[in-house]
C-alpha cells in the first residue's frame, strides 16, 4: 500500500546521484535497486536521451528531504 499523502521528496540518504529514484522509490514504497535497475533500462531502451532528461527535470522539480534534528 503506497502512502501518497506524504509529499514526494529526493532522498538525502540512499542517494548515487541526485536521490531522485531513492525519493520514488521511497514515496511508492518500492524497493530503490528494483527501480534503479528498471530505470536504467527503461533509459537505455529510449536511446538514453529521454530517461537522462526526465532525471534532470525530476531533480530541479522534486524538493530534497529536509533535515530533521536527528540528522543534524
Amino acid at each position: 500500500m503506497t502512502n501518497l499523502s506524504r509529499p514526494l521528496r529526493r532522498s538525502r540518504d540512499n542517494r548515487l546521484v541526485a536521490g531522485v529514484i531513492a525519493g520514488l522509490a521511497a514515496y511508492f514504497n518500492i524497493d530503490v535497486t528494483l527501480l534503479r535497475v528498471v530505470y536504467v533500462i527503461g533509459a537505455i531502451l529510449s536511446a538514453a536521451f529521454p530517461g537522462i532528461l526526465v532525471y534532470v527535470v525530476l531533480w530541479f522539480l522534486v524538493p530534497e528531504e529536509e533535515v530533521t534534528s536527528s540528522d543534524a
